[in-house]
């Protein structure tokens, strides 16, 4: 299965690191796509290069978007090209977005009668169900709070595209104790 994680400068480390590091453990194909090109800096200045450029990838070939968060959130909120992909993939993919980002589904209309959770000072009326916890999963929308969560938000994709069987051998692999 394939992921895809969409970065725009100043995406939030951890929440594309801890993630990407986990989907790849756990035998996910992940893609770092990088709006502005084939290089994409975080806003703690770590830099992912070479990213896949957004136009020229091909996200009918992905099972999963991933919507990291921080500061860049501003500017996928404004991409026509990204707010499509939310609704496209929100219809027949998995659909995740941690911290700042379930805000970009919240506007894009995806959140409406969903449990969601998302960094609470950016909390709207999205016409669903708030939930403070650190990720929530409801079909096939999954939402993380914040950079604290950002293990457990990659834990609830894996188990999403891949079950929880896989995702218990991998935990194991690592040491996890979920218990």
């Amino acid at each position: 299965m394939r992921v895809a994680i969409v970065l725009d400068n100043g995406f939030e480390e951890l929440e594309a690191m801890g993630p990407i590091a986990l989907l790849r453990r756990a035998g996910l194909t992940v893609d770092i796509v990088g709006i502005p090109g084939k290089e994409v800096t975080g806003r703690f200045q770590v830099t992912y290069s070479p990213s896949i450029p957004f136009d020229s990838y091909d996200f009918s070939q992905a099972d999963c978007l991933v919507l990291p968060g921080g500061p860049h959130y501003q500017k996928l909120n404004k991409n026509d090209k990204v707010l499509e992909l939310i609704k496209e993939f929100a219809q027949h993919k998995v659909l995740a977005a941690i911290c700042a980002s379930p805000t970009i589904l919240g506007h894009a209309g995806v959140l409406k009668g969903k449990k969601y959770t998302c960094f609470k000072e950016l909390d709207e009326d999205f016409g669903g169900f708030y939930q403070y916890q650190f990720v929530v999963t409801d079909d096939n929308i999954i939402t993380g709070i914040s950079a604290a969560a950002s293990i457990d938000f990659a834990y609830a994709i894996i188990e999403k595209l891949l079950g929880k069987e896989k995702l218990e051998s991998m935990q194991a692999s690592i040491y996890y104790d979920a218990k």
